[in-house]
């Protein structure tokens, strides 16, 4: 079965789970960067009702979670499955969740959630991101330009936070040097500053895969490499990545 036939196959199968009211395609695949071997990113759209076991019920090998199983949120769960020797991993998206969002980031309102495996924690207004650029297989759903009202208020947010990660991490870390507390916690104010960054040029972001190289912060990865445990080699790094955090910010929120 061709890439074309895959995704049309898998499509139709998820559209026709009850409630199901749009399908879309994500990630590199949807972007087209993609490599030969990389996933497949799926997403069911419902409006309040979903059965996990109905897709569970298709038989594909694999893992399905219930609702709220990847802590609640607006990521809410899904599926990592093998169809056809293809990875296939499933999102569950509520569309009163979605389109609750929608309307909160239009306002300029957001909150960071965190979720498993991303540094800065995700962005509520990530699941309108997704309908910015995912592609969608089948069904309609909204095509939401970044908000105006949104790329004024989020790099503030994103900023102020990671200010206070890289301030604990200089006063409660580096002072006594904490190597590994002290780099985890740049390189979590690292990642929300690239967050920063992005929100100020209107970019959408749905995961933190490229989220460094996107915000032109890949330095960072040098400058914690030369970290050491001496309060002095902590203090200077901390530093130096506040410091290339800070003009990256301030060069997109200005220029």
């Amino acid at each position: 079965m061709n890439d074309d036939d895959f995704v049309a196959h898998v499509a139709d199968r998820l559209i026709a789970l009850p409630h199901v009211d749009a399908v879309t395609l994500g990630g590199s695949r949807a972007q087209r960067t993609h490599r030969p071997d990389s996933d497949w990113d799926m997403a069911v759209y419902y409006r309040d009702t979903f059965d996990p076991g109905d897709l569970r019920a298709l038989g594909w090998p694999g893992e399905v979670f219930e609702l709220g199983a990847w802590g609640g949120g607006v990521f809410n769960g899904g599926a990592w499955l093998e169809v056809d020797g293809r990875r296939v991993d499933v999102h569950y998206r509520d569309l009163c969740s979605v389109e609750h969002e929608l309307a909160e980031a239009r306002a300029g309102r957001f909150r960071i959630e965190p979720l498993l495996f991303h540094l800065a924690g995700i962005p509520s207004y990530l699941v309108v991101a997704e309908l910015g650029i995912n592609e969608v297989l089948r069904g309609q759903l909204p095509r939401p330009t970044y908000p105006a009202a949104l790329r004024a208020a989020a790099p503030t947010v994103w900023w102020n936070s990671a200010e206070l990660l890289f301030g604990y991490a200089r006063s409660s870390h580096a002072a006594h040097a904490r190597l590994t507390q002290c780099v985890g916690l740049l390189a979590q104010g690292t990642s929300q500053a690239a967050h920063a960054v992005l929100a100020a040029r209107g970019e959408w972001v749905t995961n933190e895969k490229t989220l460094l190289s996107r915000a032109g912060l890949a330095q960072v990865d040098e400058l914690l490499a030369d970290a050491r445990p001496t309060s002095g080699s902590l203090d200077e790094v901390t530093d130096q990545v506040h410091g290339l955090c800070g003009s990256a910010v301030r060069s997109a929120t200005t220029g």
